[in-house]
């Protein structure tokens, strides 16, 4: 301001000498008020051509101007650069944000002060039906028909989650949404929705867990108990008691079986996956296989006098090893090949196979002449406690959790269970090991 101000008083001095000059004191005046006009004017002039620049849409490249007004385009272009930038850092924070929304599994709306959809995430689309571009500014009550909804937003008690079916639930893929409202800022709500289904299934699976093995457990010491009682207050000789005592062991041994079953499959479900450099020789696994299923046959057929026919692989076609654990492909393959054997009337055929493929894979399989399997109850076997006939499962000793368990070894070591049954003409059940699984093939 100092060398204007300097600037200023040698123009009005030079013209006002010139002047002077032309016309004494009137014509310094004169001279000295046009210096003062015409700075003004050269002021104005680039004050006009600043407020230009400001109004215009291109704010990056200032005017080129000289002294202070030169300096203060200068500055002002470096605010407006850094308020761009700080809007620019705004609005990306803003749509990080929006994308992390965008991202969650759970369903998130957002509603204005009277219940109209400012914005919404896919996953609350898939949920509730809605489209983004479509429905937004629609009333929420208006979009969510369902009974249990439209009560809770009429009722305005946000303080618990609702419970509700989702847009796509059928009765054969039921979903089930916790769906709560939540306030902020000045009278908008955050509309939060959970799918709970696979929640509700692990609860339900869990209560009929529960109940299953309290029905199992319940039964056998239900009759163990009668018969404790028998023996401490009727006097009874000694072939009696004899008979007593063996029934007492049995439902014992399937109380143990039971336990044992279920310690298994807790022991599958919390173990780490199976290393797959540990290789088993295939051959005297199946051989204890073999060992275990005479011995069950002639358990089971002993009154009858008609032993199972069965049939295992040449020792020179086992020739093969898997990788795993041991005690596990050992309960997985006994299980199969026992439950033919329960499942077998006396003098049936079972047949144990195992055969390689070309691609490094191999299939072990067991194919019974029993009476079959209605199709209905085939995608079911593998449920913990599902049984077709109870009453024969209690027979045969069985626990239910049989193929479950065969099931868990199975998907632990990369094979698939497969179930073929033809009512009347039997049962094949295989397993499908992957090549990484399988080495030593006979070709």
């Amino acid at each position: 301001m100092t060398w204007r101000g300097l600037a200023l008083a040698l123009l009005q001095i030079a013209l006002g000498g010139l002047g002077w000059w032309l016309g004494q004191a009137w014509g310094a005046l004169a001279a000295v008020v046009l210096a003062s006009w015409l700075w003004l004017a050269w002021d104005m002039w680039h004050a006009r051509k600043l407020l230009l620049w400001l109004r215009s849409t291109e704010l990056v490249q200032a005017p080129a101007m000289s002294g202070v007004w030169g300096e203060l385009a200068t500055r002002m272009r470096r605010w407006l650069r850094l308020d761009a930038q700080q809007v620019q850092q705004s609005e990306q924070r803003l749509e990080d944000i929006f994308s992390a929304l965008q991202a969650s599994p759970n369903g998130l709306i957002l509603l204005d002060t009277t219940g109209h959809i400012e914005w919404c995430n896919q996953t609350a689309e898939q949920q509730f039906g809605l489209d983004a571009e479509r429905d937004l500014l629609q009333s929420i009550g208006n979009l969510v028909r369902d009974p249990a909804f439209s009560a809770y937003w009429t009722r305005h008690d946000f303080t618990q989650p609702v419970l509700m079916q989702g847009r796509d639930s059928t009765p054969g893929r039921p979903m089930r949404l916790s769906v709560q409202l939540y306030a902020y800022g000045d009278g908008r709500h955050l509309l939060l929705s959970r799918d709970i289904t696979t929640l509700e299934q692990a609860e339900a699976m869990r209560r009929d867990f529960v109940a299953n093995v309290s029905h199992e457990i319940r039964t056998p010491l239900t009759v163990l108990l009668g018969f404790v009682e028998t023996l401490q207050t009727l006097p009874l000789e000694e072939d009696e008691r004899k008979r007593y005592l063996a029934l007492m062991a049995q439902q014992a041994a399937r109380m143990q079986n039971l336990v044992q079953d279920l310690l298994t499959l807790s022991r599958l479900e919390g173990s780490p996956l199976p290393a797959r450099d540990d290789w088993i020789p295939l051959a005297p696994l199946l051989g204890q296989c073999e060992d275990e299923a005479t011995a069950l046959s002639e358990m089971l057929t002993r009154k009858s006098g008609a032993p199972h026919v069965l049939v295992f692989p040449e020792a020179t076609v086992l020739q093969s090893d898997l990788a795993g654990v041991p005690a596990e492909l050992h309960s997985a393959f006994s299980n199969l090949i026992s439950n033919a054997i329960r499942y077998t009337p006396a003098g049936g055929n079972i047949t144990v196979q195992w055969q390689p493929h070309a691609d490094g894979s191999a299939t072990f399989s067991v194919q019974d002449s029993g009476r079959g399997i209605d199709p209905e109850h085939v995608g079911r076997l593998t449920e913990r406690f599902y049984r077709i006939d109870r009453s024969r499962s209690r027979e045969t000793g069985g626990t239910g959790l049989g193929l479950a368990i065969v099931k868990h070894v199975l998907q632990r070591h990369g094979a698939q269970l497969h179930i073929a049954s033809v009512l009347g003409q039997g049962s094949t059940f295989s397993a499908t090991f992957p090549a990484g699984r399988v080495r030593g093939h006979v070709k």
